[in-house]
Order: C-alpha cells, then sequence, then structure tokens
C-alpha cells in the first residue's frame, strides 16, 4: 500500500470537522472538488469507508470516526513537538472558539484575560458557527444555548440582547434602508432577521458581521446588532426596542475532560467573571455612554 502523507490525514480533518467540503475548503484554501477527491483517494488507500455523503453534509462512518479518535491523539503530540521545536515547551495554549461580537469584547479587555505573569498562550477562533469541543478542537468555546453533548461542562453567562441601529440622527426620506450579511454567512438568528423582516429593503450585504455595524455607522442604513456593541457606541442610535425573540441565554462550554487543568479553568473562571461584569449591557440595559 502506498504511504500515507500526514498532509492527507490533515485535510481528513478539517473535513471531519467542519462537516462537509465547503466549510473545510475555506478552512484550508482548497476547492470542495479537490477536497472530496483528496478524500476518495483516501478512502481508497485504507481500504475503508470514511464517510457517508449526503447533500447536507458528510457523516463520518465507524470506521472514520475510529481514524478521527486515532488522528485526534496524533495531533496533540505533533502540535506539542511543534512548540518544543520553536522554543515554547512549558508555555500551553488555551483555544477559545468564540463568536464575533463577544471576540471583540474579549479582545477590548484581554489584559483581564491572560496577564503579563501568565505562561499560557492564547489562541482565538472566531466564527458564527457552533463552537466545536467534542472532539478537542477547542478548549473553551461560548456557545448561545446549553451543550446536550454528555461530554460537556457549561457555565451559564448571562443573556445577550439584540436591537436594530442606526446612525445617530440620520433620517431618510420614506422608509429606512436595511444592511445584512448575505445568505451564505448569515448562520445566526439575528444575522437571518432582516432578510426575514424586511427582505425588500435591504441595499447592501457584506460576508463578514464586523462589517455591519462599519455600514450601520457610515449611515448606509439600519443594521441588527448585539445591544452590548450598539449601545456602548456614541455614534449609533437604537430604531425601536429590542427584538424580543432573539434574546438568548449563553454559556461557557469546557471539555469535560479538560475542565480540570489549571490554565483551561483559570481562563474560563476569567471569561465568567469579564461576562459577569458586562451583564447588564448584554442584556440591552443601556448604560450611559458618557460612563
Amino acid at each position: 500500500m502506498k504511504d500515507i502523507t500526514w498532509d492527507a490525514y490533515q485535510l481528513f480533518l478539517a473535513v471531519a470537522r467542519h462537516g462537509g467540503l465547503s466549510a473545510a475548503a475555506e478552512a484550508t484554501g482548497l476547492s470542495a472538488a479537490t477536497l472530496g477527491r483528496r478524500m476518495v483517494e483516501l478512502e481508497h488507500a485504507l481500504g475503508r469507508e470514511l464517510f457517508l455523503r449526503s447533500q447536507t453534509g458528510y457523516r463520518l462512518t465507524s470506521d472514520g470516526s475510529q481514524l478521527l479518535e486515532h488522528l485526534l491523539e496524533l495531533e496533540v503530540g505533533s502540535r506539542r513537538v511543534e512548540e518544543w521545536r520553536r522554543g515554547k515547551a512549558g508555555q500551553s495554549l488555551v483555544r477559545i472558539s468564540l463568536g464575533t461580537w463577544i471576540a471583540w469584547l474579549l479582545c477590548q479587555n484581554m489584559a483581564v484575560i491572560r496577564t503579563p505573569r501568565d505562561e499560557f498562550r492564547i489562541d482565538l477562533h472566531v466564527a458564527e458557527q457552533r463552537a466545536r469541543l467534542s472532539h478537542r478542537e477547542s478548549d473553551i468555546g461560548i456557545r448561545a444555548f446549553e451543550p446536550e453533548e454528555p461530554n460537556l461542562a457549561a457555565i451559564p453567562a448571562g443573556e445577550v440582547a439584540y436591537a436594530a441601529y442606526k446612525a445617530r440622527n440620520r433620517e431618510w426620506m420614506g422608509p429606512e434602508p436595511w444592511v445584512a450579511v448575505d445568505d451564505e454567512n448569515a448562520v445566526s438568528a439575528y444575522l437571518r432577521w432582516p432578510r426575514q423582516n424586511a427582505p425588500e429593503r435591504i441595499v447592501a450585504t457584506v460576508n463578514r458581521p464586523r462589517s455591519l455595524r462599519d455600514l450601520v455607522r457610515a449611515g448606509a442604513g439600519v443594521g441588527v446588532l448585539p445591544c452590548f456593541v450598539g449601545d456602548l457606541d456614541p455614534t449609533l442610535e437604537r430604531v425601536g426596542e429590542e427584538i424580543p425573540e432573539l434574546r438568548h441565554r449563553q454559556w461557557i462550554v469546557i471539555n469535560n475532560d479538560d475542565r480540570h487543568r489549571s490554565d483551561i479553568r483559570l481562563v474560563a473562571d476569567r471569561l465568567a467573571k469579564l461576562l459577569k461584569s458586562h451583564r447588564d449591557v448584554l442584556a440591552g440595559k443601556r448604560p450611559s455612554t458618557s460612563s
């Protein structure tokens, strides 16, 4: 049997983690067609069927799940070797998966998440998709719902409210135009809301949520944002009241097997304190913008 390169296994990990070719293609930079061909080649080389393919994605077979478990162990070892090679042995890595705006808040307060005295490093994976921890893709995730997976521990982290915003004192002749994220990237309820409620008034779309605020601040239209983003921006004002159906609870999620690891536990505790300190603004209770 021809030797299988580590690169082939890494591509398998990407497809397995993302559950399909399209998302894995974005993560790897290869086309979906190339990834599909490489997975068929890997299956032929191994003599085992790794995926159940359907229109909704790629689901692992029993052999695929076993291969994933073996490769995750190898990946951990490979990462440790690489850290040792770069002279970073002794510095652990805490990987955090979180959405666009919570990442924005965390970055503004990174000094309370990691201090100069800490010996661990932080890696942020920012995406609107659900934070994946079941196969150790991340160490900590922040989710908009309580996890159902039995191997995950969850820490409640308050509620998040949403509202529509426009540039302060911006007025239009006639109905307000709207800005939104495009269909392909509208994976969260607040991103889908404009398309479900004002589709005929959308005048501009973007493929990243962070650009929504830029469009709104520029006066291009009305956009839906988390209240902790819009209410703390003195250049913005609400259009109407909170959108109640978008309010949701928030959770800090950790793999059960890792929750007693000192660096992960410390970062999770600091995240919980940070979100608790912002509890009112996260829930849409607006503080004075001058405070």
